[in-house]
């Protein structure tokens, strides 16, 4: 332990309760009371200091929207380290070598981080995701072969929710690497639809009850204009694309009631949708 203080020579704590020397323990004590009330008061004000500028910075946070789902973690961090800077102040005005502490915690850091290589690359990912924010919270995004709707964003790993409410743990070292399409990082979606009449159905009556439909739906916007065209003729029917535009909220709904409304309407105007049809040719031989 004398390693730790500024003189060498001067006896420590532990040698006097090892010599059982009590009075002399008691007479530096006294001694060094100011020192020891001031490291104190020293760390007190770091504590709250450290409260207040963490307050701070999560309040900035909030105004630069940055995720709620990290608040904690960077503040988490900022409190850290500024205690720290005060309790080595604290240790300096008791006349500890401080530079011994900071020289065994650079070391420590070092083999960790040689060790701990692949988590490192999870939390710069981790920073990396913060400052450019593909994504926030309750985003539907695509990563790779995973989709879902983001919960939680972490330093290490990225929480996301799949339609079927299954939870999916994405490594955020993945995330940084992979293509990331985001689905509600605007706020309208086109939604495009591709229906099937048979060949004798009449176009223009089927694009009138197309509109109609469209035009019932309060979900579908009216600006972008609805686009419905032949997009195909296939093998057994007449393809007409048909592309809408809604809230990126509302895409569910507008995909599903769609489905459902069209299939009545073709039903009700006696529009037929056709079935694969396969034409077999028999050829006597004479």
């Amino acid at each position: 332990m004398k390693s730790f203080f500024l003189n060498a020579s001067e006896p420590t704590v532990f040698d006097y309760i090892k010599n059982n020397d009590y009075d002399k323990l008691f007479d530096m004590i006294e001694k060094k009371l100011p020192s020891i009330i001031t490291a104190v008061i020293i760390v007190v004000i770091g504590i709250v200091i450290s409260k207040i500028i963490g307050n701070l910075l999560v309040k900035a946070m909030q105004a630069k929207g940055v995720d709620s789902s990290v608040h904690s973690f960077i503040r988490t961090i900022f409190v850290f380290m500024i205690n720290l800077i005060f309790v080595l102040s604290a240790l300096s005005t008791l006349n500890i070598d401080v530079s011994s502490f900071i020289t065994a915690i650079g070391a420590a850091g070092i083999t960790a981080g040689i060790g701990l290589q692949s988590s490192i690359s999870q939390f710069a990912s981790g920073i990396q995701i913060i400052v450019n924010k593909p994504f926030k919270s309750g985003d539907y995004i695509d990563i790779g072969t995973v989709s879902g709707s983001v919960q939680e964003i972490k330093m290490m790993y990225t929480t996301l929710v799949t339609i079927d409410n299954k939870r999916v743990i994405v490594p955020n070292s993945t995330i940084t690497s992979s293509n990331i399409i985001n689905y509600n990082a605007e706020s309208k979606r086109r939604i495009d639809f591709v229906f099937s009449i048979s060949y004798d159905a009449d176009i223009s009556k089927t694009r009138e009850v197309l509109l109609e439909v469209i035009r019932k739906n309060d979900l579908i916007l009216k600006t972008p204009e609805p686009l419905i065209a032949v997009k195909e003729h296939a093998a057994s029917s007449v393809n007409l694309a048909c592309l809408v535009w809604c809230n990126s909220n509302d895409y569910w709904s507008v995909f599903y009631s769609m489905q459902e409304d069209v299939k009545k309407a073709f039903d009700e105007n006696s529009i037929p949708i056709p079935y694969g049809q396969l034409d077999i040719h028999v050829i006597k031989e004479k």
